[in-house]
């Protein structure tokens, strides 16, 4: 039998709305058209749920709160937790990716090195266990997309965004393409692509970072792009440069790279170039019509730097949203005092930054946490241990559930499936009589 045809408003729809109509798409320069989209779709659309919803999250929080907050999450455990907490969205570091959740299962630094669908396939184990989070809760009687968070620990929507790296796309426009569809279809609401030659990538606090021309990179936003509108969804794209601290660039190709090469070469060919805030200024102006947001990665906790990057952007694209890198490499002690510290963030929200993120958080709680329990358990044995787990009991008060680790990761819901196939009759069920149904009941 022969596919029935798609529907002609199937085919047509175009993510948040027609281009030139949606204030969603405000500012956004496209080069190219409807009809390249949709000749570049399947006669069999995929709806990628997910993806639509963090999305269309993701831009509303950006639109209306006075900033969002993030932390970068390691494993799916940590998101949850993090959602629990009341945390709106979640970052996903491809440098966290790189240290300890790869698909190569090594321990890499940052420079690119872990097979490229990584960073989608720990979007994808995130999402899966947000969603058995929302299934144990709504067996639970909890919660739900449409519920209101009342209790503490409550949540409404535990499918909140995820805001993906993309590094510098693993190579050319066609790797930065089929990377973003991966990202789609693993769940991410928003990805963000760096300035960077990708066979040369760098963590933004390392040195010797190479930068592409900023025509090259603007064809990997537009691939980018391009990607999320044949899949239908409106995908939150940030670009990010490296400008202020590269002293590197491919080639002096481009016009508006010129200003800033030394006229010197480096042994393997590459233009030296002076960084600094005049650079990432003029490579921001330039990506600011092919993305939503703009980040530029910097050095130092420093709202004065912070303040000129924003006000220079907005004098040519007014009210266009920032990103900013609230980064584990900064010491912030010894950089900020407290007041300014606690200030920090509301600071750069009000100068348009409104998305804020500690990209590194999870590697170190996570190594923080261990070390510490590690350490006492090797000097006391079980006090140590005990002392933790007194600690989850105090944070129950606040919402915390993870205490009941059975609970936590379905085991109660498995015995809901089990119960409706036997039609009530099962005799295995494995919570019942468990030691934690005796000894952790609330």
């Amino acid at each position: 039998m022969p596919s029935l045809p798609t529907t002609p408003a199937n085919v047509a729809a175009l993510p948040g709305g027609p281009w030139e109509e949606s204030p969603r798409w405000s500012g956004i320069r496209r080069d190219y058209d409807v009809a390249d989209v949709l000749r570049l779709r399947s006669s069999l659309p995929v709806e990628h749920t997910l993806a639509r919803h963090g999305a269309e999250r993701l831009w509303a929080l950006l639109s209306e709160e006075d900033y969002v907050a993030c932390l970068g999450a390691l494993s799916g455990g940590q998101a949850v937790q993090m959602v629990k907490a009341g945390l709106q969205a979640i970052y996903l570091s491809g440098w966290q990716v790189a240290a300890d959740a790869n698909l190569a299962e090594q321990v890499y630094p940052d420079q690119s090195l872990y097979p490229a669908n990584s960073v989608p396939a720990v979007v994808r184990r995130i999402n899966n266990a947000l969603h058995r989070a929302d299934l144990v809760a709504r067996l639970d009687g909890q919660g739900g997309v449409d519920g209101d968070q009342e209790a503490p620990g409550q949540v409404s929507d535990w499918f909140v965004p995820i805001v993906a790296d993309a590094e510098a796309g693993f190579g050319g426009a066609l790797n930065a393409y089929e990377l973003m569809r991966a990202m789609i279809e693993a769940g991410a609401a928003g990805v963000h692509f760096e300035d960077q030659l990708a066979s040369e990538k760098k963590c933004g606090h390392l040195g010797g970072k190479v930068l592409v021309p900023t025509a090259q990179f603007i064809r990997t936003l537009t691939a980018a792009r391009l990607a999320a509108d044949v899949a239908g969804v409106p995908t939150v794209l940030i670009a990010r440069t490296d400008a202020l601290a590269a002293t590197l660039l491919t080639s002096d190709v481009d016009e508006r790279d010129r200003r800033f090469c030394s006229g010197e070469r480096t042994a393997e060919g590459y233009h030296l170039v002076r960084g600094g805030m005049d650079a990432a200024i003029a490579r921001a102006q330039a990506y600011a019509p092919h993305a939503d947001l703009l980040w530029c990665e910097t050095s130092t906790p420093d709202l004065d730097e912070a303040r000129r990057f924003a006000e220079a952007v907005h004098a040519e694209h007014p009210g266009k949203p920032l990103a900013y890198n609230c980064s584990p490499s900064f010491n912030w002690r010894r950089h900020l005092d407290d007041d300014t510290v606690a200030k920090f963030q509301k600071e750069l929200g009000a100068m348009g930054y409104r998305f804020q993120f500690i990209t590194l958080a999870g590697f170190h709680a996570l190594n923080a946490g261990m070390f510490e329990l590690a350490r006492g358990y090797a000097e006391e044995g079980m006090p140590a241990y005990v002392r933790l787990q007194q600690r989850e009991f105090e944070l129950e008060e606040q919402g915390y559930t993870a205490t009941r680790h059975q609970r936590e990761v379905g085991t109660g819901y498995f015995d809901a499936v089990a119960g409706v196939i036997s039609g009530g009759t099962a005799s295995t069920l494995a919570l019942t009589g468990s030691t934690e149904h005796e000894q952790f009941q609330r």
